[in-house]
């Protein structure tokens, strides 16, 4: 028998002796009655105590659940049986009519029935529904320990400490209590003739049966489920199995193994096998079919006293002196595999199968794996090689082992294995197509073995290697309780480690990019060389995890299906019922997974992952597609977009109201605000709105709000600051009517209105006032008019010197009629595109392989305008390349975004129709919306590191406008540049560009040319690079223009590549320092070699080719120099350059060999890696700039391009737009 303490234990808790137990049959709770008269309701996923009931006097040692309703029934040593609901967490109510200690209750599995076991020697059965005693089974003569109904026919099975196990006949009982309209003819006869009596005279419950063979007390007995058979359990320390038939039952056999009480038992609910409990510590698992012993699992100091099943999944649980423990007999997890389409898995019966995700098919059985391991053990792993269709499957049985099978091309039911590789280990794994890798615990070594199962190469594990995983073709992953190693097999050694404690499985992503390393309750993302990239906490039990074809992870708790993405944000997919899943592939709405070992599938919906991936990845095509076709509504998407910066996006997916305002006024959406705020007609959302709009210049708006809040003064004000007479006139009017004097007097000062002012006075006595105003302003009858209706003369008043009277001035033009906008509204490409505003940055742009939507030329051909090259000094000589140290240009730091409205003034109307006539990112930059141009950049060229471009974002805003002084404390006006002035349709009007492509080509181009022939490579590389930047933020006329520019990008590239290079030998050191140092000296050889590579002109490779010569001919590489020479003599061109080769040639044709190894291949075709300055042979994978075409190895995707500062290596736009 083998003792195991490595038990699936699911739950434990700690409580005082638990002697009853019970599951719900659908939630994940149990319930636990106590020694110490206390009910416990646990939920044992979340391991946490939902609930007590302490109602009873004294232990409880009975509890159960009801299938159905929401109760369950207790029973104590009080002599009582409560009936509670778990809703309303109350007693409902209490049984009484037992004489002595309660010891088990069941519910009827349909009747409303009770059946209870007690110690005062019957067996009762109660009626929970009319809460009265229906029958009582007298006829064991000690205490009756245990008594259950039978799951589906009229019988019910008790136990005593008589010895004696007795199954009773409750037919009567059911057809005595049933309703009459049920009965048939027959029945009725039946019963009133019924002779069948015990010797009370009872005919309700009689005995069937009673089985002896017990030696001492029977602690506890149970029903199969399906078959014919009982089990019971004794103080005798046997476990009885006994059959039954209609007529008689008898004892089948009896397993021993106990050495005290054995306390309880019960029939696995879906195997052949019997569970047992007992005194002496111990659960043993024994075969049914063989009577012998399977498992034992031991505590050390706690005895069991009490054994219970799930009804529908694989879970027990048993209770002992400090509480209750909820286990599993074995790992439901199936061994499976995926490759592309298919999935490879093992049954429970150990069959091997496979399952085709797009035929959505599972296959017959490939092979039977029944002699693998134990019986009773499922296997743990299976590794699929697809180069060799074999299967390597490990078990955990017998210490470990491994057995390496091939598949059959089909299969045809339960095929033995023909032939098999076996051997110890603890896991396995194929690591190439021809070698496994095995690992040993125990010994602590790893072995890579080929497919003769012969051991190749063997290494030690970090110690306390616990699993060994794939990691890569080649690579181990190698788990230790704290940390993931990358072990590379040919190199021999760990090349990366990570700390992450108890990781359990790991799961590939689709591209072999991304790991997820799942531990019991946390998901750590880590890249392929272990780099981390996040990591989630869960508190619920963590199973399995798959990867969307997106690089989405799903992974499934015990109650949900979850997503993350590679940032770390992450949801829930939908909730999981009772079973178990473990995902294996997620296709569109298909969630593929394995449950109870058989293929399911799990609708999903995928469309909240899918639209935050496309908001991390501002894949605005994709998010506007969801919008349009998915009903995306939630508190948990709008808070998370308002959390991300994106309002204006979530305003797509609310409705109410409220929400609706407050994002509104969050992205300054007036429109929206406006209409929600009529909606709702609140006076705070109006004051909220009046703030937002008058931010915004919108005085329209900010008039009907204080409209609305009836806010005289305010509008009086805003009248008066907009130049509104007539409504200013009428708030006077309506400032009357209503009786305000305070606000009559204050509008009759902003209208200048004195006669209303003096009649005002009048009205309130206040002659005083009324005559100093009508003197001020020379109104000498209305003077007089006063002194007579006050009875006074001038001569009795004395008066304070008045000054003149002011009156305020008149708008010379009516600014009242269109809004000041004051705030630029800062319009997201997002939101533009909703409104169909972007017309060149349609959803229909597709990326194109070609930046500019032409036909390549060809790639050498550069710019040769205005004199170009031709006009270059042939007899030049190379003597300002002296090889000096050189100067690496800063590049300035820190981009500062110019708002459109504080440089531009309030009006600046023509500016925005730029950004909206054009798609040219220079348009937009121009009328100051760097906002949109820098995303028509990211989108076109895959732009993401502005900073470079800040000296022509400025230079292009500031030459499109002049500035006309205007009249003291008045802003200047604003001219704005046009570059087709004779444009009359303001939505056709585009701005002036500084610098345009024949400025550059016969300026900054033959600036370079310049630099390079004077050796000032520093200078030529911030020109080259200049040029680029000026053409990235450019228009031009025509499409032959557009083939212009191209060749311009082409040459300038080349040019920073080169001089990159060149610079980047000069950094190694002096030549003395070089000489003396191998490795720098073969380097500094390479990067001379590689100067010569890239497409400059002529007479600039030849300097180039000179300087290599030079440098080759001083390290004695007589072969390298003698092909440079060959190549300037092929070349052509300056006759002193000429003759410095040939001399060169003469001298290494007598010694053509080198001295230094170099990685330099003169009859190869290749390209220079702009970051790394290696070369890339033709054939090989590489990334590019898709704007200046630059190339780079694959390592560099995802970095910013060397050459143009700007761009992200190997991402692909829609293509640079010049020309519209």
């Amino acid at each position: 028998m083998q003792a195991n303490s490595g038990m699936l234990t699911k739950f434990e808790s700690k409580s005082s002796r638990a002697k009853g137990i019970a599951f719900h049959p659908k939630r994940p709770w149990i319930l636990v009655s106590l020694h110490s008269s206390t009910i416990q309701l646990w939920d044992y996923r979340m391991g946490t105590l939902i609930d007590r009931f302490e109602e009873h006097d004294g232990p409880v040692r009975g509890v159960d659940f009801h299938k159905t309703q929401p109760l369950f029934v207790s029973g104590g040593d009080d002599y009582k049986i409560k009936v509670w609901s778990y809703q309303t967490r109350r007693c409902l109510f209490t049984l009484n009519g037992h004489l002595d200690y309660i010891r088990t209750v069941f519910f009827h599995h349909e009747l409303p029935w009770i059946v209870s076991a007690s110690d005062d020697q019957t067996i009762r059965i109660w009626n929970w529904q009319n809460r009265s005693l229906i029958c009582t089974m007298t006829g064991h003569n000690h205490y009756a320990m245990c008594a259950q109904f039978h799951p589906k026919e009229d019988l019910v099975v008790s136990a005593s400490l008589d010895q004696s196990v007795r199954v009773w006949d409750i037919s009567g009982l059911r057809k005595k209590h049933s309703a009459p309209t049920s009965m048939s003819f027959e029945d009725q006869v039946a019963r009133s003739n019924a002779n069948q009596a015990d010797m009370f005279g009872n005919t309700d419950a009689v005995v069937k049966f009673v089985l002896e063979g017990h030696d001492r007390g029977v602690n506890w007995v149970a029903f199969h489920p399906t078959m014919p058979l009982i089990v019971s359990a004794g103080d005798d320390r046997l476990i009885k199995l006994w059959r039954m038939s209609e007529t008689k039952a008898w004892e089948v056999d009896t397993c021993r193994g106990h050495f005290q009480n054995a306390s309880g038992c019960l029939f696995h609910p879906h195997q052949d096998l019997i569970l047992s409990a007992g005194e002496d510590k111990t659960i043993r698992v024994w075969d049914l079919n063989k009577r012998t012993a399977v498992n034992t699992f031991k505590r050390e100091n706690d005895r069991f006293w009490v054994i219970a099943a799930h009804p529908e999944i694989n879970l027990f649980a048993a209770g002992h002196d400090n509480g209750v423990m909820v286990f599993k007999l074995e790992r439901e997890r199936p061994a499976s595999a995926v490759y592309q389409n298919t999935l490879f898995y093992i049954t429970k019966e150990k069959h091997v199968k496979s399952y085709d995700f797009q035929k959505n098919a599972e296959s017959p059985t490939l092979l039977s794996l029944k002699k693998l391991g134990s019986p009773w053990v499922p296997p743990r792993t299976l590794s699929y090689n697809p180069a060799e269709r074999s299967v390597l499957v490990t078990s955990s049985a017998d210490g470990g082992s491994y057995e390496l099978i091939n598949l059959p091309r089909d299969g045809s039911g339960a095929i033995e294995p023909t032939e098999s590789k076996r051997g110890q280990g603890n896991s396995a794994v194929f690591v190439a197509r021809n070698r496994f890798a095995v690992l040993n615990t125990e010994r602590q070594t790893v072995d890579i073995k080929d497919l003769t199962n012969n051991t190749t190469r063997s290494f030690k594990p970090p110690a306390g290697t616990s699993d060994i995983v794939f990691g890569g073709t080649g690579n181990l992953l190698i788990i230790t309780p704290t940390a993931v190693h990358l072990y590379d097999i040919q190199q021999k050694k760990s090349t990366a480690e990570l700390a992450v404690n108890g990781v359990k499985y790991v799961v590939w992503s689709n591209d072999g990019l991304h790991a997820a390393l799942l531990s019991k309750h946390n998901v750590t993302i880590v890249t392929k060389t272990l780099e981390q990239v996040s990591t989630l906490h869960e508190t619920i039990r963590i199973k399995s995890a798959t990867w969307d074809d997106a690089g989405v992870l799903l992974y499934s708790t015990l109650n949900h299906v979850k997503y993350t993405l590679l940032n770390g944000d992450n949801g829930i997919v939908r909730s999981l019922d009772q079973t178990t899943v473990y995902l294996v592939r997620v296709k569109g709405r298909n969630l593929y997974c394995l449950s109870a070992g058989k293929p399911k599938i799990l609708h999903i919906d995928p469309t909240e992952y899918r639209f935050k991936l496309a908001l991390v990845k501002r894949n605005y095509d994709e998010m506007l597609k969801i919008i349009q076709t998915s009903s995306l509504v939630g508190q948990s998407i709008i808070s998370y977009l308002q959390k991300k910066g994106y309002p204006e996006i979530a305003l797509q997916f609310v409705q109410d109201p409220t929400t609706r305002f407050e994002l509104a006024i969050e992205c300054g959406n007036l429109e929206v605000a406006v209409e929600m705020a009529k909606q709702l007609d609140r006076p705070k959302l109006w004051t909220r709105l009046s703030t937002e709009a008058l931010a915004h210049g919108n005085h329209a708006v900010v008039e009907m709000c204080y409209q609305k809040l009836k806010s005289f003064d305010k509008l009086s004000f805003l009248y008066l600051a907009t130049g509104d007479a007539n409504k200013l006139a009428r708030m006077g009017k309506i400032a009357e009517h209503r009786g305000d004097f305070t606000s009559r007097f204050q509008n009759a000062i902003y209208t200048g209105d004195v006669e209303d002012r003096i009649q005002m006075f009048k009205e309130i006595d206040l002659y005083p006032l009324a005559y100093m105003t009508a003197k001020s302003h020379g109104l000498e009858e209305e003077v007089q008019a006063i002194l007579e209706a006050t009875g006074l003369t001038e001569e009795q008043l004395t008066l304070p010197e008045l000054g003149e009277p002011l009156t305020p001035p008149k708008p010379v033009v009516s600014t009242f009629q269109a809004n000041w906008p004051t705030r630029a509204t800062s319009t997201s490409f997002f939101e533009q595109v909703l409104k169909g505003e972007v017309e060149g940055l349609s959803l229909e742009d597709k990326p194109s392989a070609d930046p500019f939507g032409l036909e390549d030329g060809p790639a050498d051909e550069t710019a040769k305008r205005s004199g170009g090259l031709a006009d270059a000094d042939e007899d030049e000589d190379a003597a300002g390349w002296d090889m000096g140290d050189d100067i690496v240009p800063e590049v300035e730091e820190g981009f500062v975004n110019v708002e459109s409205a504080e440089a531009g003034g309030a009006g600046s109307s023509e500016a925005d129709l730029w950004a909206r006539n054009s798609p040219l990112a220079v348009d937009h930059v121009a009328g100051g919306s760097f906002e949109t141009a820098m995303q028509l950049l990211n989108r076109q060229v895959g732009a993401v590191n502005f900073a470079p471009l800040k000296p022509r974002f400025l230079e292009v805003y500031q030459a499109s406008k002049t500035y006309l002084p205007a009249s003291t404390g008045l802003p200047p006006l604003v001219n704005y540049v046009r570059r087709n002035v004779e444009e009359s349709d303001p939505r056709k009007v585009l701005p002036i560009i500084p610098r345009d492509l024949e400025s550059l080509a016969s300026n900054e181009l033959q600036r370079g040319y310049e630099c390079m022939k004077a050796n000032r490579l520093e200078d030529g590389l911030a020109i080259f690079k200049g040029i680029l930047h000026s053409v990235l933020i450019n228009a031009v006329g025509s499409d032959s223009e557009v083939a212009e520019a191209k060749k311009l990008i082409t040459s300038a590239s080349e040019y920073a590549v080169a001089m990159a290079i060149e610079l980047g030998r000069r950094q190694l050191g002096t030549q003395d320092v070089v000489t003396k140092n191998p490795q720098l000296l073969k380097r500094s050889l390479e990067l001379s070699a590689y100067f010569t590579i890239p497409k400059i002109e002529v007479p600039h490779r030849q300097l180039a080719l000179l300087s290599a010569m030079s440098q080759a001919r001083a390290a004695k590489n007589y072969n390298l120099a003698l092909s440079f020479a060959n190549r300037m003599l092929a070349n052509g061109g300056s006759p002193k350059i000429l003759e410095n080769a040939r001399k060169v040639k003469a001298q290494c044709e007598r010694n053509p060999h080198d001295a230094v190894e170099i990685e330099f291949d003169q009859f190869a075709e290749f390209d220079i890696c702009a970051a790394s300055h290696t070369p890339i042979y033709a054939g090989a994978k590489y990334e590019e700039c898709a704007f200046d075409g630059s190339k780079y190895l694959p390592k560099y995707k995802g970095t910013v391009c060397a050459v143009c500062e700007v761009c992200e290596v190997g991402k692909h736009g829609s293509g640079l737009k010049l020309f519209a």
